[in-house]
């Protein structure tokens, strides 16, 4: 039997035992059946940049800080806070009623032990902890950050919703190390991890926190606002296949889908009681990263010399195939619309295509046949596309390719090695990240320049660190608009990774649902009609 059949055999099977049963069917007002993109693998969200990740440490865990549809931060577990000492001193008061699913009151020492964990994960976090003269929890509900210069940005950081979480925890769970994962998923967001129920690859299962205290604001999008739970359980059923994962929607078994595949997409459209729509402006963006510490791309000529046939159109289309008003070109470091982009130095990329200036400009670099390999995430819904045209542009302009194409998380751990390809290592990879994470400097980690210390590729770009500091102190919108212009100009000359273009992506629900928000995939204000 071929993979594809095996997978609906098993849609076909779950169908039977959502559809069967009348314990099953009563259960249905209450419960939530949702079809994430991917498999739930990694369940600590400070410690990895997965959405799914994200998604689901959202629901277990509160942030102090949220965001809302205009990328504004917003208190969430604080009721406010004051500022004094000319910017210098910062006291965060929680709100009262906020409790942990083990029975225990959120404290501010759990607050600041978890701002510490997450900080050593996230560059926005180490970047705000670096201008901490002392973070401390004077008392059980105030968290105090005394700084050694103003840092407005704060609450930004605090409350962005770009990947890690700064997800708060018991002071014994954060204290693991960062670099390990948590054992126990204790939180004190609005639903509780029901680690009995798990089955890896194929169910992930969440019940309403009874003690979670909503704010009393309305819903604003995103993770800022009143989040009410109205799902007794939320099932999170993982459906490989997107064939399957649309026949189940379309037949009333599963409640939401994450992703609704751009090829599944006119099905979709024209089925019964079924809505799509782009719940995220900012998309996925997407690139194509190089490993620094090894030839031929630790050469910036060789890296400049592919600008001159990379496609983006030609990326986006494998992606979304011709629905222009589903992808952006051209793409360059920040997320189009957003307050920090712009078409600085992008002249390169829309200019005409020319294969044979780039295969002359490799062999003017100093190009001499070396094996470049290209990893592809084989599971996710971009990788494949965008490793194939990536494949296709290294071979057309003469490079030596070989592909290394496996499961995400199989990619990750070869992604780590920082060796020649002839010892397991690596030359490039695909991937795509939420628009969200690349609003600016400040949590962009794939821009950073940070060598070794940095992300995989480990991108050593002094200029582009200076930058960056200096947005951080730029005093006003225009300045850091015009620091970031500066950004994408040394970006282009020195390439830390090609960015091979946006595009927008459907989610598709039921029409008995109600309240779904902008964002990525939440769960609360999510009513059955």
């Amino acid at each position: 039997m071929q993979r594809r059949s095996i997978l609906q055999a098993a849609g076909a099977g779950l169908a039977a035992s959502v559809a069967g049963p009348a314990l099953v069917r009563a259960q249905s007002a209450s419960t939530l059946r949702f079809t994430p993109q991917q498999d739930l693998v990694t369940l600590d969200p400070v410690t990895t940049t997965a959405y799914a990740t994200r998604n689901h440490g959202y629901m277990v865990f509160d942030t102090l800080y949220g965001m809302d549809a205009q990328f504004r931060p917003s208190p969430q577990m604080v009721e406010g806070h004051r500022v004094e000492d000319d910017g210098k001193r910062w006291d965060l008061t929680l709100r009262e009623g906020l409790f942990f699913h083990d029975g225990e009151k959120v404290l501010a020492r759990d607050c600041v032990a978890s701002l510490r964990r997450w900080a050593r994960r996230d560059p926005f976090g180490a970047t705000l902890l670096a201008a901490t003269e002392d973070l401390s929890a004077p008392d059980d509900r105030t968290i105090r950050f005394r700084l050694k210069h103003p840092f407005p940005l704060l609450p930004v950081a605090l409350g962005k919703a770009s990947v890690p979480v700064c997800a708060m925890m018991p002071e014994r769970l954060a204290n693991t190390d960062p670099f390990r994962q948590v054992t126990e998923l204790i939180g004190s967001g609005p639903f509780r991890f029901k680690a009995d129920e798990r089955v890896p690859g194929s169910l992930n299962v969440y019940t309403k926190f009874e003690r979670y205290q909503p704010r009393q604001d309305a819903p604003r999008g995103w993770t800022a606002g009143g989040k009410v739970v109205h799902f007794d359980r939320v099932e999170w059923r993982v459906m490989p296949d997107p064939s399957t994962a649309t026949n189940a929607l379309i037949a009333g078994e599963a409640d939401w889908q994450e992703y609704a595949y751009h090829d599944q997409l006119p099905l979709l459209r024209r089925a019964r009681g079924v809505t799509t729509r782009v719940l995220d402006p900012t998309g996925f963006v997407c690139m194509v990263r190089m490993n620094f510490l090894q030839p031929p791309f630790n050469n910036p000529a060789i890296r400049r010399a592919l600008w001159y046939a990379l496609d983006q159109r030609e990326f986006m289309q494998a992606m979304v195939g011709s629905e222009r008003d589903l992808y952006h070109v051209p793409l360059g470091f920040f997320c189009p619309g957003t307050p920090m982009a712009s078409d600085a130095g992008l002249e390169i990329l829309t200019a005409p295509r020319s294969v044979d200036r780039a295969r002359q400009a490799l062999r003017e670099a100093g190009y001499n046949g070396e094996t470049v390999l290209l990893m592809i995430p084989s599971t996710s819904s971009a990788g494949p596309p965008l490793g194939a045209v990536m494949e296709d542009l290294l071979k057309r302009c003469g490079m030596n390719v070989e592909v290394y194409s496996v499961e995400f998380n199989a990619m990750l751990q070869r992604r780590n090695r920082k060796g020649p390809v002839s010892e397991g290592g690596w030359s490039l990879f695909v991937t795509n990240w939420s628009g969200s994470d690349w609003l600016d400097p400040a949590g962009h980690i794939a821009l950073r320049g940070n060598g070794e210390q940095g992300y995989a590729g480990w991108a050593t770009l002094p200029r582009i660190e200076e930058l960056r500091d200096a947005w951080f102190r730029a005093p006003d919108l225009v300045a850091q608009q015009a620091i970031c212009r500066d950004i994408q100009l040394e970006a282009m000359k020195e390439v830390p990774y090609y960015p091979v273009g946006q595009f927008l992506q459907p989610t598709a629900w039921r029409n008995t649902l109600t309240g779904i928000q902008e964002g990525f995939a939440t769960f609360w204000n999510v009513r059955r009609a």
